[in-house]
C-alpha cells in the first residue's frame, strides 16, 4: 500500500497539469504576463511564474512601478517608467534592455491582455543565478510585466472618508524610501496595524516627528487659510500621482480656490489642525481623510478641495493627451 503522506515527484507533464489545477479563483483577475526568462508573453495564469533563484524572490533585490490602464490607454506611462529606471539605478540593477524596448514590452503586454481597464505593473530584478547574497552570481537582470484587475477601494472612502492612525512601524531610511523596491514589509505592517486598531491605514512619522507618508500613498493637507501642504520629497517616495496633483493644486491657486502650494516639513500637530487631509496615489487616486488618531480632520467630512482634486484627476485620466499612451491592441478589441 502506497504511503499517502509521501511527497510526490512529478514529471514535467504532471507538474504542468498540477500547476493548472492549482490556479486559484482570483487568478481570473490576472490577464497577461511578460517574462524576460521566457522572452515572451503568456495569458494562462498557471504560467505566470518566475524562478525561485531570482534575487527578487529570495533577496528582494528588485524595483517596480505601476501604470493605470484606462479606456485602452496607459496613463502616465513615461513618468512611471522613468522612475522605474531611476530606482533600478539606485538599486544597482543594470537594465536588461533599452528604455525604448522596456516601454514596448509594457505596451505589448497590455495589448495581449485584451483589457481596456486595469493595472500594469512591471519589475526590474537583479535576476536568477543562485541563492547567495550578492548579485555577482546572477546570469543577468530580469524584467517582468503583469496586467491585472485594478484594486478597487470602497466607494465609502470617497463619500464618507478614510480613518488613519499614527503608525508605530519605523519609517524606512531616506535612501530606501526614495527607491521603489520590492521591500514593502514595513508598508504591509502599517496597514495591518491600522486594521487592528479599527482604521483604514496608517501614517509614517519620521525621526524628527514630521509627517512623512502613508503605507503606499502620499499625504497632503489643506490648511484653514487654504494653503495646500505636502512634505518635501527628500526622505519619502516621490509619487507620480502627487506630482500631477501638485499641478492641479497650482491651477486651483490660479482659480482662487487655494492661496498657495507649499512643500515643507509638516509637524503632526499642524496636520491634526488642518481643514482637509488626503491620501494620494495611483490606485487610491485622491481620497479624503476625515479622522486621524480618532480626532476629526476639519469638520469630519470630505472637504471641497479634496473633492475637486479627485474630479481633476478623473478628468485627466480620460482627456490629458500628453499623459496618455495608446495601447496597440490591433483589430477586434
Amino acid at each position: 500500500m502506497a504511503d499517502a503522506s509521501k511527497t510526490a515527484i512529478f514529471s514535467t507533464e504532471k507538474a504542468l497539469a498540477r500547476l493548472r489545477e492549482s490556479v486559484h479563483a482570483k487568478a481570473t483577475n490576472f490577464y497577461a504576463m511578460y517574462s524576460s526568462v521566457l522572452d515572451g508573453i503568456v495569458t494562462d495564469p498557471a504560467l505566470m511564474v518566475l524562478p525561485l533563484d531570482d534575487h527578487m524572490v529570495h533577496r528582494g533585490h528588485a524595483v517596480f512601478d505601476t501604470a493605470t490602464l484606462t479606456h485602452g490607454m496607459l496613463y502616465q506611462l513615461d513618468p512611471h517608467l522613468h522612475r522605474l529606471i531611476q530606482s533600478a539605478d539606485g538599486a544597482r540593477i543594470p537594465l536588461p534592455f533599452t528604455r525604448q524596448r522596456l516601454r514596448q514590452i509594457i505596451l505589448e503586454t497590455a495589448a495581449a491582455s485584451r483589457q481596456r481597464e486595469g493595472s500594469v505593473r512591471y519589475w526590474l530584478s537583479a535576476g536568477p543565478g543562485g541563492y547567495g547574497l550578492g548579485p555577482a552570481e546572477c546570469v543577468g537582470s530580469s524584467f517582468y510585466v503583469i496586467v491585472f484587475k485594478q484594486e478597487a477601494y470602497p466607494e465609502s472612502y470617497y463619500q464618507e472618508g478614510v480613518k488613519l492612525i499614527t503608525s508605530q512601524v519605523p519609517i524606512k531610511p531616506p535612501l530606501f524610501a526614495r527607491i521603489k523596491s520590492t521591500n514593502y514589509l514595513p508598508n504591509v505592517l502599517v496597514v495591518l496595524e491600522a486594521k487592528d486598531r479599527g482604521a483604514d491605514n496608517g501614517v509614517f512619522i519620521d525621526q524628527r516627528g514630521m509627517v512623512a507618508e502613508s503605507s503606499n500613498m502620499n499625504l497632503a493637507f489643506v490648511t484653514k487659510d487654504r494653503v495646500f501642504r505636502h512634505p518635501p520629497f527628500d526622505a519619502i517616495l516621490s509619487g507620480i500621482t502627487i506630482q500631477r496633483v501638485l499641478d492641479f493644486a497650482q491651477r486651483l491657486v490660479q482659480q482662487g480656490a487655494l492661496v498657495a502650494v507649499r512643500l515643507a516639513d509638516i509637524p503632526v500637530e499642524e496636520g491634526h489642525a488642518a481643514a482637509e487631509m488626503m491620501l494620494i496615489g495611483s490606485s487610491i487616486k485622491v481620497a479624503p481623510v476625515v479622522e486621524w488618531d480618532e480626532k476629526k480632520i476639519g469638520d469630519g467630512r470630505p472637504g471641497p478641495v479634496t473633492k475637486k482634486l479627485l474630479e481633476m484627476w478623473n478628468e485627466d485620466t480620460t482627456s490629458a493627451a500628453d499623459q496618455l499612451v495608446a495601447v496597440p491592441y490591433g483589430e477586434g478589441v
